[in-house]
């Protein structure tokens, strides 16, 4: 039985002020919820856009827990972030987390006092994961700058370099 990829991040607008991103991975459920808890393996994959780095990446994935993301500008040194804490986390097959975006140096149009809910639930089924990552944003406004960013664009970048970790981890 073959099953069907979905090798793109398929986008979704379920709301006026949610954006819902699905992706497949051919890798073990177990593998993919690694590569987003574990900060070494979350930093090699997260990067974004070639020309970024991401000095800061510190993650207490409980709930609870806090977590610090910054990225920095290979270009000009121009940094932005995201922190926030973990609310669920329900290994391998479910987290919950608020975000808070920090423009840092780089700003950007996404406000910064407007909390977001990220809920990521972890499926597999015939040795493919499927990932969906719902965010909730708390205006439509807030969604719309998100989105105007090139987020899911973004997304999709990191994605490919997380194809390419799983497939390292099991020897492909």
């Amino acid at each position: 039985m073959t099953t069907t990829i979905n090798n793109k991040a398929q986008v979704s607008l379920p709301s006026d002020t949610e954006v819902r991103v699905t992706r497949d991975f051919k890798a073990p459920r177990k593998l993919v919820w690694q590569a987003h808890t574990e900060a070494k393996l979350f930093q090699r994959w997260i990067g974004g856009y070639p020309g970024w780095s991401m000095p800061v990446c510190e993650m207490d994935v409980r709930p609870g827990g806090k977590y610090r993301w910054a990225w920095r500008s290979d270009e000009d040194g121009k940094e932005f972030g995201f922190h926030g804490d973990y609310r669920e986390v329900d290994a391998p097959g479910k987290m919950v987390q608020a975000e808070y975006y920090d423009p840092g140096s780089f700003g950007g149009a996404m406000p910064t006092n407007d909390l977001s809910i990220i809920r990521t639930t972890f499926t597999e089924k015939n040795g493919v994961t499927t990932l969906v990552t719902l965010i909730a944003f708390g205006s439509k406004e807030a969604r719309d700058a998100a989105v105007s960013t090139g987020m899911t664009d973004g997304m999709e970048t990191s994605y490919e370099r997380l194809d390419k970790l799983l497939a390292e981890q099991q020897g492909g």
